[in-house]
């Protein structure tokens, strides 16, 4: 993509914005600057100007996925660039591209309607589509990559645009090239295309609680509708609506452990839950040891874990960005006090004190 490619619009860069509408656990903080983008030449346009710089900026979605624990000096970029396309692959197969700010939900949601599938189990995962990848999200047994086609960005140090195939975006749990220090504030993601499937599709049920949730429904031969529908209402019967009670979803990811020491664990707590990462690694939930460390449901002032889901860090209301990560904090101590492990952030965490 090039200049002649575009209009380069000049977006508006608004000083000393209040950030609270603009993030789900709905703490305050100020953005020193602020803009949205609406179309790929203002990218462009930002960079011709200076405003680009490494470590000057701070891209954000939907805010789902993000802890203001102070004031931005940083530049905020809020993307909603939007469009979703469906082309034909051949073999059952198509691609779907879709804008970064586009709901990841909606995403899932239009793909359902239009009997595509490969994405249902990811159902009512806040964030946008220009997130999905950078977190490589998952959940009830898929991850993103698989399948994911490819992502086209904007290079921040080179001033070019570029596009990644899935090795590219070197996928793990939770974790991609674009997590990773000198990549994390590189590229600004503006498509993501994905490769889905138009029939014979493999419905994944593997995860217990879908599965439980059909055999309770006498539903023995799932629609990927099915299990969309499925996935909605298991997370809305555990997990708190954004707009009610601020959150950010599951606050810290799932701890892997060597099975050598989950065996040791398994001595002391013979009902601790797993899923094997392969034969040398296992994967404990970390809302069964936040719950087990006596956090589910326990509150200080405005700030408290989830009666239903001790995975999620709530703000019943007026909680600043310092209390919620200081109770994170204290989590991540008293798990690490019980168990011997030590839990990751999910949420990314954004303030003057620590990147800003």
């Amino acid at each position: 993509m090039s200049d002649a490619d575009m209009k380069l619009d000049h977006p508006v860069i608004e000083s000393d914005i209040q950030l609270s509408p603009y993030n789900s656990m709905q703490v305050s903080a100020v953005a020193e600057r602020f803009t949205e983008i609406d179309n790929s030449g203002q990218i462009q346009a930002l960079f011709k100007a200076g405003h680009l710089n490494p470590g000057s900026f701070y891209i954000l979605g939907d805010g789902s996925n993000s802890l203001f624990i102070g004031d931005v000096s940083k530049l905020i970029i809020k993307v909603n660039l939007k469009g979703i396309e469906v082309l034909p692959a051949g073999s059952g197969k198509v691609i779907v591209k879709a804008g970064a700010g586009e709901n990841w939900h909606n995403l899932v949601e239009y793909c359902v309607q239009r009997n595509l599938g490969g994405i249902e189990n990811l159902a009512l995962i806040p964030g946008t589509v220009g997130a999905a990848p950078i977190q490589n999200i998952g959940a009830y047994g898929v991850e993103l990559d698989q399948v994911f086609e490819s992502l086209t960005a904007f290079d921040t140090v080179k001033g070019e645009w570029v596009t990644f195939l899935k090795n590219d975006c070197r996928f793990s749990y939770r974790n991609s090239l674009f997590k990773e220090e000198d990549s994390g504030n590189r590229y600004i993601i503006t498509e993501v295309s994905l490769k889905l499937n138009s029939n014979n599709h493999q419905i994944n049920t593997s995860y217990y609680a879908l599965q439980q949730y059909l055999e309770d429904a006498s539903i023995t031969d799932p629609a990927i509708t099915d299990v969309f529908k499925a996935v909605v209402a298991i997370r809305q019967s555990k997990l708190p609506d954004p707009k009610v009670l601020g959150n950010a979803g599951s606050f810290f990811k799932n701890p892997i452990v060597s099975q050598n020491a989950f065996n040791r664990l398994l001595e002391q707590y013979p009902d601790m839950p797993s899923f094997p990462v392969d034969r040398d690694w296992v994967k404990i939930p970390a809302g069964w040891l936040i719950e087990k460390a006596g956090w589910k449901g326990k509150r200080k002032g405005a700030v408290g874990t989830y009666e239903k889901q001790a995975l999620v860090i709530v703000n019943h209301g007026g909680a600043t960005g310092k209390e919620v990560w200081q109770w994170a904090l204290d989590i991540q101590e008293s798990v690490h006090k019980n168990f011997d492990i030590r839990l990751d952030p999910e949420v990314n965490i954004i303030g003057t004190s620590v990147n800003g």
